[in-house]
């Protein structure tokens, strides 16, 4: 772009003087309109009226808020018609609230049908104005560019960039509708993950308590804050790590019973899908604290069954009596689950790094599908092995019946069944099928 040219801000809120302090660093001449030109002064920014910013100014930034277009851009046009004629107005406004419009319409999109001879376009309005006056704040600096007319979308694009910020084309104006609706949602891809996660957390925690306290009252109430949470984030790790692995072998049932790709999965199954990533990264922090919490709690006293105890035989005069002193050294059911809590740890690490972009971007389709796939897979069977390595012995000693209704078991029971499945779907006589549908032909 030509940074001798002015570019216009209407408007002198904060946004607007900080688009300002931006374009300046930027090498840009800029000039504010405002309503009320002859109160308003500023030492850096010359401030005129609305008018004459707008005759200057090839491209306008629009700083006011939606509800006031009309008495700001939308009146001067009785008098001046040809006034927006080939300006580019950028439209940095969000819906302020919930309720839907009858139209339907963007800020954007009604701004353009107000002003047909104007290129409306829509940017900036997912940048706040601390990080546009800051170049080292923390906040997202991606700046979606949305716009009908090609060429004032790429000048817009162009000048975001000489700006500092990452933009790209974000489409036509009418992705307008979502990207106003965006900047004001909290975390809408992981409502349903966190509600799966504390689902879990629940179902879990009631079960324990209930078994650990009432059914056999083995567990005393001092140890509820870390030896039960400890039990119940274990127990919940493993049981959303299956729900994580699970889908795609109910998209493999649905597509060999389909014998097409083209038809699609159920509602339930999509949205199951979908929330993968997210549900798989809580189950990261949740693995995480379980492995903070069994190092603090790491001794003889809460893990009997993983140390070697030391007997010390006193003199005959003693009557031989026998003194057990638990010892530092563990057993091989120690030292076995031990090793596959780390190389669960490990695995999901390097899934949790893999579904970064920035990282994933460096991988092509089948290394990426490789890394979430087998190491996936990889990482199940090393958290069933770590609850086998801890509960087996247990079940042994109580009996089969016993162990049914025990946590261990019951915790172990839909990973095996989820790892069952997709060793199933990897043989070859349902592999090839499965391979051929998704290719587009019909299994033979």
């Amino acid at each position: 772009m030509n940074h001798d040219q002015c570019v216009g801000i209407i408007g002198c809120g904060n946004m607007g003087l900080a688009i300002a302090h931006r374009l300046t660093l930027s090498g840009f001449t800029v000039l504010i309109g405002s309503r009320n030109p002859d109160i308003r002064y500023h030492v850096e920014f010359e401030i005129t009226s609305i008018i004459d910013c707008v005759i200057r100014s090839s491209i306008i930034f629009v700083a006011t808020h939606a509800e006031h277009y009309t008495n700001t851009l939308i009146s001067p046009l009785e008098h001046h018609p040809t006034l927006f004629d080939e300006k580019i107005l950028i439209d940095i406004s969000n819906q302020l609230d919930n309720r839907s419009r009858e139209d339907g319409l963007s800020n954007a999109e009604r701004l353009q049908i107000a002003i047909p001879n104007a290129y409306v376009v829509k940017a900036f309005n997912t940048i706040s104005s601390f990080v546009m006056e800051s170049t080292t704040a923390g906040e997202p600096r991606s700046v979606p560019v949305a716009s009908n007319h090609g060429f004032a979308r790429d000048k817009v694009i162009m000048l975001a960039r000489e700006m500092n910020f990452d933009s790209y084309n974000g489409g036509s104006l009418r992705t307008a509708r979502h990207l106003e609706n965006y900047t004001r949602s909290l975390f809408p891809l992981w409502r349903k993950p966190i509600i799966i996660t504390l689902i879990v957390l629940c179902i879990w925690l009631s079960y324990t308590v209930y078994m650990k306290f009432i059914s056999t009252k083995t567990t005393s109430w001092h140890q509820l804050f870390l030896h039960m949470t400890n039990k119940i984030l274990c127990t919940s790790a493993i049981t959303l790590l299956a729900l994580v692995y699970m889908p795609s072998n109910l998209a493999c049932m649905f597509q060999l019973a389909y014998k097409t790709k083209e038809r699609r999965f159920p509602r339930w199954l999509d949205t199951w899908l979908l929330c993968r990533k997210q549900l798989g990264l809580l189950t990261y922090a949740i693995a995480l604290f379980h492995v903070l919490i069994t190092l603090v709690l790491m001794s003889s006293a809460y893990y009997t069954t993983w140390f070697h105890p030391t007997i010390i035989t006193l003199p005959p005069n003693k009557n031989q009596t026998k003194i057990i002193v638990q010892s530092n050294v563990m057993t091989w059911k120690g030292e076995l689950a031990s090793l596959m809590g780390i190389l669960t740890l490990l695995s999901m690490s390097l899934l949790a790094l893999a579904s970064i972009p920035a990282l994933a971007n460096l991988l092509n389709w089948r290394e990426w599908r490789f890394v979430q796939s087998r190491l996936g897979t990889f990482t199940l069977l090393c958290a069933i092995g770590h609850v086998f390595a801890m509960a087996a012995p247990r079940w042994i000693e109580t009996g089969i019946i016993q162990s049914l209704k025990s946590v261990g078991f019951l915790c172990v029971f839909f990973p095996v069944i989820t790892i069952l499945m997709r060793f199933l779907f990897w043989l070859p006589c349902f592999y090839r099928r499965i391979l051929r549908i998704r290719r587009g032909g019909l299994p033979k």
